[in-house]
């Protein structure tokens, strides 16, 4: 079962990327979310319609969830459940970054048994499933192998380094980095190229699920900031904030944050 949705998945990743680049830096339509929730592009829209068609249709018997459709909680009673984020980093998409993703992933049980994250103006495309390992481009990936803080790189907004989160009024001595996408954030943690990754605001799951289990079965211990395991599909699809990186480190930023 994994290794056939891992190929669905990456098929249906590379699909997105054709949509997103016919779009990027082409003055697509933007509307803004109520509630501050961020902008939407014509190219999230298209790409959500394509993956909700393709995916479903491949697999009519999964639930859907995914930033860019209304939430049916008949999910909660499917076997698995497609978790989507169309283009995570929006904004870095309007802005013509090239560092925005597509994020795809199978929820089975509460984990993530196959993911994929892409970044197609890249051309780099991050996947795991439980059964294997991490990979780029289909090379083995591993996290970053640093025991230590000092000269660590964190990818991380700064506002997660004002004094009232840590215990000592700073955190370890982290040198901090920021990438837009948050499932970037996570699979460049996998890939050794940063040492750790550090969200304390709530999390979505589209955001972060693909992610997760490619760092995971990349060597690095993922969490939300609590400590907890990161649980998927829940009726509610928001974890308390994710930190990533490998066991020593992610030690250090436990330990160092408030409860």
């Amino acid at each position: 079962m994994p290794a056939s949705d891992l190929d669905l998945l990456t098929e249906a990743a590379r699909a997105a990327g054709e949509i997103a680049r016919r779009f990027f830096r082409g003055s697509p339509g933007i509307w803004h979310k109520p509630g501050g929730a961020g902008p939407v592009t014509e190219a999230d829209l298209e790409v959500n319609r394509m993956l909700h068609a393709e995916l479903g249709a491949a697999r009519p018997g999964y639930g859907w969830l995914s930033e860019e459709t209304p939430d049916d909680h008949a999910r909660l009673g499917t076997e698995r459940t497609f978790i989507v984020d169309p283009i995570d980093g929006t904004r870095a998409f309007i802005e013509g970054d090239t560092s925005f993703a597509h994020s795809l992933a199978v929820a089975e049980g509460g984990r993530i048994s196959a993911g994929v994250v892409y970044l197609p103006m890249k051309d780099m495309l991050y996947a795991a499933t439980e059964a294997g390992p991490a990979t780029l481009n289909g090379t083995p990936i591993r996290a970053s192998v640093r025991t230590g803080a000092e000269g660590a790189t964190l990818l991380t907004a700064k506002p997660n380094l004002s004094p009232e989160h840590w215990r000592e009024g700073a955190p370890p001595p982290f040198r901090q980095k920021f990438r837009a996408s948050l499932a970037w954030r996570l699979c460049l943690v996998a890939e050794g190229r940063y040492d750790a990754m550090l969200t304390l605001r709530p999390s979505w799951e589209w955001d972060i699920a693909a992610g997760d289990l490619i760092a995971r079965q990349a060597g690095a211990t993922v969490t939300d900031r609590t400590g907890r395991p990161l649980r998927f599909n829940a009726a509610d699809p928001r974890t308390a904030g994710v930190i990533a990186a490998p066991d020593p480190l992610w030690t250090a930023l436990r330990g160092a944050l408030k409860d």
